[in-house]
């Protein structure tokens, strides 16, 4: 190629970029469908962060590459993407987005139009914020919706508290209420488990509606003063079967420590404090323990779920099992929960009659360490070891004083017996492994609901709902003999003991109306 083509080329690049760089000035306004002018509305240069905001009169200006495309965004309506095409004057008329206000929320008595629920409602839905990273549905909320705030005692058996807009009694429960696919669930709770948020799979729920104001009231009554939260979980579909199946594994450990002094810093302060020598410094031992490490764990948690959805006929239907393994970062806690449940959907009668059974069950089996021994972590004495053995005073030597853990103890002058020093603390490890708290909890809830709409009046209603909550519990809190708890509640002879409770609760529901 020639010197005259090559100088011709850079040439003809080099007048080309400005005319591919070329902005101009764009201008127009932006209006809602009934002409009135839009405050606010976000207009943004495709591609870039460079944007404006419409003024009071609805009207914007804006510099945008006039080849390039502008994107109209307001809350409440679609978003519009136009391209410039050197046009210098872009007029937009926004349209309401009805994806939004015609979506549907659960608030009691039936469902109603986001847009047409007059009390403070707000929803959320478990496939938007990722179920899969959470065992309990409690998780879920954390961060989800302004005037919720949820609290957990970080167990792996999902207790914690929700308060919605802060809690108004000092005696009373502060508790919201929580319905089931139209159960209502007792705040009391049940012995042995969590919350009633605890039982339920994230997987297995299809949204979560909160009612936050007084309203509530009017159709749960007094019980609903804190709140309501109403969990509606997956429905059958029609057409052929799907199957879901989902496995998510958990790597649990404690995210922050308390800074407290090691071993050596502590005798560096005693022997500051009293001086060398001291019976202060010459109680302390020559081990170095950290006892938030003995009593802290790293774990693996997973859970599994199966789900197969279709229909039979003209009977839609929904069956799932779920199955969770939860290991606290606390030794010795965790919670086993098994979860059964399926749902039917049909509709009869040219779709006048929707009918709605559901029915789940529940096994979980909880372990409760003793979180006292977290205190105890940051208080005990790092200078002494976990274990000291000492042998039982008169035993064949099979047997060791307090099962072998370092306690502080007094012999008695009278019959030279030993009495563990009832004013000093509980070795933190034996406070959890000397200890064994643990429930296995039943529980099932289901419902059956009729709602016909009138032939002669479709918007009339008739709804009956029929549902049931019942549980079995029994918890047992085990103490080994020979262990410190042992020696503090028997005093001389260290028995070791059980005790048992059993609970029983049934409720049932009728619940009839015309809407």
């Amino acid at each position: 190629m020639s010197r005259k083509v090559w100088l011709a080329a850079i040439l003809t690049l080099c007048f080309s970029f400005p005319a591919l760089a070329q902005k101009i000035t764009v201008s127009g306004t932006v209006i809602d469908p009934e002409g009135e002018p839009l405050i606010g509305a976000s207009v943004l240069v495709r591609g870039e962060t460079l944007g404006t905001a419409t003024n009071i009169d609805g009207e914007y200006t804006i510099s945008v590459p006039s080849d390039g495309a502008l994107v109209f965004s307001y809350v409440g309506y679609a978003t519009q993407e136009i391209p410039v095409n050197g046009q210098s004057v872009i007029n937009v008329t926004m349209n309401v987005n009805s994806e939004v206000l015609g979506e549907v929320v659960a608030i009691g008595y039936g469902t109603v139009k986001k847009s047409d629920a007059t009390g403070s409602v707000a929803v959320v839905k478990p496939d938007e914020i990722e179920a899969g990273l959470a065992t309990s549905v409690q998780d879920m909320l954390v961060g989800q919706t302004p005037g919720v705030v949820v609290t957990t005692s970080g167990g792996p058996e999902g207790s914690g508290t929700i308060r919605i807009r802060g809690g108004s009694s000092l005696n009373a429960s502060n508790d919201p209420l929580i319905v089931v696919d139209g159960v209502p669930l007792s705040n009391d709770g049940v012995q042995g488990m969590g919350n009633s948020l605890s039982m339920i799979a994230p997987d297995n729920i299809e949204s979560m509606t909160i009612l936050k104001d007084a309203s509530a009231t009017a159709i749960y009554g007094s019980r609903a003063s804190n709140g309501v939260i109403i969990i509606t979980t997956k429905k059958g579909i029609k057409g052929t079967p799907e199957v879901s199946f989902s496995a998510n594994m958990y790597v649990n450990k404690a995210q922050k420590r308390w800074n407290v002094l090691d071993a050596n810093s502590f005798r560096a302060m005693m022997t500051n404090v009293y001086g060398a020598g001291s019976n202060e410094v010459n109680a302390l031992g020559n081990a170095n323990t950290d006892w938030q490490d003995e009593v802290l764990r790293t774990t693996v948690s997973s859970d599994y779920n199966l789900s197969v959805r279709g229909s039979a006929g003209m009977l839609p239907y929904r069956v799932s099992v779920t199955y969770t393994n939860s290991n606290g970062i606390l030794k010795t806690s965790k919670m086993d929960r098994l979860t059964f449940g399926f749902n039917l959907n049909p509709k009869f009668f040219n779709d006048h009659l929707s009918v709605s059974a559901n029915a789940k069950g529940y096994y979980f089996n909880n372990r409760f360490a003793n979180t006292g021994a977290i205190g105890g972590a940051l208080s005990y004495n790092p200078t002494v070891p976990v274990y000291d053995i000492h042998r039982l005073s008169g035993d064949s030597g099979q047997k060791y004083l307090f099962n072998g853990y370092t306690s502080w103890y007094n012999i008695s002058d009278k019959d030279n017996s030993v009495v563990l020093n009832p004013n000093s603390a509980v070795n933190p490890v034996a406070q959890l492994m000397d200890v064994n708290n643990h429930a296995e909890v039943l529980r099932s809830n289901g419902n059956l609901q009729l709602d016909y709409s009138f032939h002669f009046l479709p918007e009339l209603h008739a709804n009956l709902n029929l549902g049931y909550d019942i549980s079995k519990t029994d918890e047992y809190n085990e103490v080994m003999a020979n262990s410190p708890q042992a020696w503090l509640n028997h005093k001389k002879n260290g028995a070791g003991y059980e005790d048992y409770t059993y609970q029983s609760r049934s409720n049932t529901l009728l619940d009839f109306y015309l809407n």
